[in-house]
Parts: structure tokens; sequence; C-alpha cells
């Protein structure tokens, strides 16, 4: 954002997540690597993006493809070494490029040497780091929880006959946050990162860190059906999201506000967080600041209807906190991508939606290419969680396929064999060739994020609903003097929106489609599958 009207540069900013493992290779063994994401740079600053997230990058044995860290305080060989990591860091500041690396508090792989002591023996000073319960009385598990990978949460461990709690694989025991020499350790975690420059901190399942100290049953779920998944079967009462959580998401926010100019919050943290959005927004803090950021997945999840999107963003923005700087995301790791979910026809509605939204926007790498979910031949499935429930569809490689850079072999992205295939489409669907194709959904990605920095209005103006019918979504940006229309078609019709008297002599500022749509008799004709800007014409043109 060329000027930021005393906002910070996480709310004028637009956050681009990188998957490491799929980004760029450069020493030929199949797997990004952080030279590979650095040889990138220039392509995220010519997007237009503000900051790159980057997932787990330490040393891990990859039983959860690094979120099962077995050092917190350097880099996994398979991505480089820290000199690599600081390399990076530094080219992408001179560029103007932030950087926010996956912080990863809830679990730790269980060959962390933590971990390794913890299980060593039940009077080892780090015991009480992990949560070890004895067996019920009939000898099986504490209690009903489970793994969000499925299966019980617990697994037994002979040597010291106890039970240890995992919320996701049993590699990956989770840590007591109750124990205060565990809260110190992290919060160093934390300072040796902020200390060596890095913007930023995404909190890997924040609401998951302090469970119910007396470990009760949580309730099964009315609602469960067997396509939901084994995770689902009981309600997450007692495992996740307990009120002791907010003191230390406070804590956290105190360390990185400590590392901005003033107090004002420079370093951002970012809590990934799936709950309700009535509790969701506990997580910005009541008697004390908590995350700045906590993710916003409601896009991922909602129908994709004119009059649903409007009630939920409408409920949205009249529930956030006061001084709450709203977030919006479309696509993640996890969850399947916006081109598989709603279409190549609605993926540029989707990305002007993103995109002119109030708030801070983060997109998932390659969804600018119109990337849609890969199918993974069974024998090459790596994702645990698709290994484990392989009939429900619950794995994450499809979206996790390597970035396709252009047309050569591998697309570019690797000179040997990639770790997942890639898409077929990828002598087509690349960022080389999609950068020469004027109405490519790439050209319109960067259309759009030059817009937000052109104008004010679409990155931190108010905003308002418009009253629209049919397939329709529409409302205003305003900034100043500047009052912009963001108008939707979520249909295949051709649709119509009565414009108000403030714009009725307007212009196309930007269209998703190739040619501009038809203003007329103060009314604007969206084609099928087309999102439009409107701009009233005595106001500034596009800079």
């Amino acid at each position: 954002m060329a000027a930021s009207f005393g906002f910070l540069w996480w709310q004028t900013g637009v956050i681009y997540q990188i998957y490491p493992r799929s980004f760029q290779d450069t020493n030929a063994d199949g797997v990004g690597d952080l030279k590979g994401i650095e040889s990138r740079l220039d392509y995220l600053a010519s997007l237009g993006v503000d900051a790159i997230w980057i997932s787990p990058i330490y040393p891990s044995p990859m039983a959860d493809f690094g979120y099962d860290v077995a050092d917190y305080c350097d880099i996994d060989a398979r991505f480089g070494g820290l000199a690599d990591f600081d390399s990076l860091l530094a080219q992408a500041h001179a560029r103007g490029l932030r950087l926010l690396l996956d912080f990863v508090p809830n679990h730790t792989s269980d060959r962390h040497p933590w971990f390794v002591e913890s299980r060593a023996s039940r009077n080892n000073p780090k015991r009480d780091w992990y949560i070890w319960r004895d067996p019920a009385p009939d000898g099986w598990p504490p209690n009903n929880w489970i793994s969000d990978f499925g299966g019980p949460a617990w697994e037994w461990d002979e040597a010291t006959r106890q039970y240890y709690y995992h919320a996701f694989l049993k590699q990956q025991p989770d840590l007591n946050w109750r124990n205060p020499a565990v809260r110190a350790a992290m919060y160093d975690v934390m300072r040796f990162w902020f200390d060596r420059g890095v913007d930023g901190l995404r909190i890997d399942v924040l609401w998951h860190l302090v469970k119910a100290a007396d470990f009760p049953d949580n309730p099964p779920n009315p609602a469960w059906q067997p396509a939901l998944g084994d995770m689902h079967r009981v309600l997450q009462l007692h495992s996740t999201d307990q009120p002791e959580v907010h003191a230390i998401a406070a804590d956290m926010r105190a360390i990185a506000d400590s590392y901005g100019s003033g107090g004002r919050g420079d370093r951002v943290l970012i809590g990934e967080i799936y709950l309700p959005v009535d509790r969701l927004l506990h997580y910005y803090g009541r008697e004390r600041a908590e995350v700045h950021l906590p993710f916003n997945f409601q896009l991922i999840d909602a129908p994709w209807q004119a009059r649903a999107l409007a009630t939920l963003i409408a409920d949205y923005e009249a529930a956030l906190p006061p001084d709450a700087w709203p977030n919006w995301v479309l696509g993640n790791h996890d969850r399947p991508r916006v081109a598989a979910r709603l279409g190549q026809a609605q993926a540029g509605v989707a990305a002007m939606l993103l995109l002119t939204l109030r708030g801070t926007p983060t997109l998932y790498y390659a969804d600018e290419l119109g990337l849609s979910d890969v199918a993974i031949p069974p024998a090459q499935v790596q994702d645990p969680r698709g290994l484990r429930e392989p009939t429900l569809a619950l794995g994450r490689d499809p979206v996790r396929t390597p970035m396709p850079w252009d047309g050569s072999e591998n697309a570019g992205f690797t000179a040997a064999r990639p770790w997942l295939p890639l898409h077929a489409d990828w002598p087509v669907r690349n960022v080389a060739r999609m950068a020469q194709e004027p109405h490519s959904i790439l050209a319109l990605y960067r259309r759009l994020l030059a817009a937000r920095r052109a104008h004010p209005a679409l990155a931190i103006g108010d905003f308002a609903l418009l009253d629209a019918e049919g397939d329709i979504l529409a409302y205003q940006r305003r900034f100043g003097a500047e009052r912009l229309i963001v108008a939707l078609n979520l249909g295949g019709n051709l649709q119509r929106l009565e414009l108000p008297d403030w714009a009725s002599d307007c212009r196309v500022l930007l269209s998703t489609l190739a040619h501009a749509a038809l203003v007329e008799d103060r009314a604007v004709l969206l084609r099928a599958d087309e999102g439009v800007i409107l701009m009233a014409n005595n106001q500034n043109s596009e800079g």
C-alpha cells in the first residue's frame, strides 16, 4: 500500500501462504526448499502481495509433514539451514515483503528431546511437560477423547504404564500448557524468531492449547454421521477452547507487541481457530489483547449463494469487537481449493470477493492460477490423515501439489520426480503461460491486487452492503471522498443491479471478464459469472 493512513502493514496488506514442500525445489530431491522460495520472491513481489506465510520448516520426522516438530529453533535439512532462512528473510525484506512463520505450540514430535525425556520415567523433570494419565479403572484410556486424525487420542506407553494425550497423530504428543516451564520455553521460541527478524507468526491450532483440568468425557455429537469422520463422533467440549487459553494468547500478544514500534503491533499474530464466530471473536481479547487476526474461515464452508453470503458478512462485521480488524480466507493447506469447490467460472468472482472485502485477505499458493484439487493415485498418497481414513476423502494431498512455473519438465518445479504429482493441465495452467494471457485468472489477481494498492477504499475503507436481488452480492467501499461499488454475480445468468443515486454516472474500473460490463439507465448488467468494481466518473481514476 503506497499510503498507510495510520494503518499497520498487516491491515493494509495481503498475505500469501506458501506450502514449502511444493513451491520450488532447487536441490533436485523433488521437495521444495528455502532457496526455492527465495528464487521466486520477484514473482511474489510482482504479483502484488505484501507478506508470505511459510508452513512449518523446522526439523521434523515428517510424520505430519512438519507439524511434528523436533526442534523449534532450527531448519529441517530438507529445506536448508538457518543461513538459508536468514538469506530468504533478508531478500524478502529487500523487496518490501514481510515474512511470517508457522508456529506449532500445541504439540511436538515424539522425537523431540523434551518428549524423549518426558517418557523416560515418571519422575523425570520433564514428565509434566506433556499430558500423562493413568488408565481408567477398566484399563482403557482415561476418557473418550478422539484424535482429529481418527481413533483414540490416548497412546499407551508400556515402559511407564501410563497414557499420553495426542490431539493428532500418536507421533505428536500434546504439550501441557498448564505447566509454567512449558509456557516459558515456548515463549522463548517466539522470541528466538522475532529476534531473528520474522514479521509474525501463524499459531497452529491455538484453540487446542489447554484441556479441561479434570479430563471429563466429551459429549456425543448428536449430528454425527460416518461421512464426517471419526473425530466428529464427540463434541470437543472439554478438549479444546478452555477459558485458560486466553491468558496464554494474551501473553503471546504481549511478546509480539514488545517487538513493535511503541507497542503498535508491527509483529502480527494470526490464530488458527476453527470455532463458531461468537467464540472465535473472543480470541481478539477482552480483558487483554490477544491475537491480531483470529483466522476467519467462514467463506470456505459457506454456501455460494448471494443472500447467504450477504448475511454471513453482515453478521461477522456486526459481531466484531471494537477496534478489531477483520480477515478473510478462501483456502489453505487443509481444505479443498477454491476452483474445486466453486468451479473455474466462479473462481475469478471469488478472487474479487476476497480482495475487496474489508479486512486482511490470505491467499493460498496457486489459487491465483485457478489450480484445482489434484486426484492422487492410492499408491502415491502421502498425507497421514488420508492414509488413516482413505474411504472418506479427508486426505489433504490434493491441495498440496507442486506449483507449476512453466512448460518445462515437471512444470519447472523440480529436476527430479515431484513428491506429489502435478495437475493434469500443468502445460497450460502455469505461471509463464498464464502471465502472457491478458485475461487469465493470474492477470485478474494482479489487477485486483494493484487496485487494492491504488484505491485505499478497497483496503481500509468502510464497508456497507447494498440492496441486491437474485444472484448478485453487492457492497460499497468508502474512504474519504472515494466510493466504490463491488458487484458480484454468483450465478450463471445475466443479472441487473440498480445503482444508488451517487453512482448513477459511473464506469467499470475492473471486471473479472474480458470486456467491461454494461452500465446503462442507472444500472449495471452483470453477465454470468462476472464481478465488477465500479467507480463514479467524478472520482479519481486508477493510479
